[in-house]
């Protein structure tokens, strides 16, 4: 298996997140990013150059190579903000019905401002997909 591209950098999380242009958008992922040090208990870490992750999670191929990762994470894009849930997203059917105006793709959750969705909502998602990711959820059985 390749190894992966992007990667833990030593880039300032404070300052990523204070140069982003728009004032909303800014204010959500600063919002976003309380909420996942809080959940996790672990200080953010910027992820190639867009991304935010929190925590520490190494998963394993079924070849037996492995990566380095982020337990959750996300990245302001310039169409919406991309919420990485690591465990999946199929346990969070109940959940994502709740959520709000929102869409999924590739294990990604999007969304565009957090005034359309419900935060508490989100952060039950993300306390959820970290617990299941301590409990040793396997990459391979989804």
């Amino acid at each position: 298996m390749p190894e992966i591209k992007t990667k833990a950098t030593r880039q300032n999380v404070a300052k990523f997140l204070a140069a982003i242009p728009d004032d909303t958008r800014r204010a959500d992922c600063q919002k976003i990013a309380e909420m996942l040090a809080k959940v996790t208990k672990a200080e953010p870490v910027m992820w190639g150059t867009a991304i935010v992750g929190f925590g520490d999670w190494h998963y394993t191929y079924k070849n037996g190579g492995g990566n380095d990762w982020f337990m959750v994470g996300f990245a302001p894009r310039k169409k919406e903000i991309s919420v990485y849930l690591m465990g999946g997203l199929k346990d969070h059917a109940e959940l994502l019905a709740k959520l709000g105006k929102h869409k999924l793709g590739g294990g990604c959750l999007y969304i565009n401002k957090l005034d359309d969705i419900d935060f508490a909502v989100l952060t039950k998602m993300v306390r959820n997909a970290v617990a299941k990711l301590k409990k040793g959820w396997d990459y391979h059985a989804g």
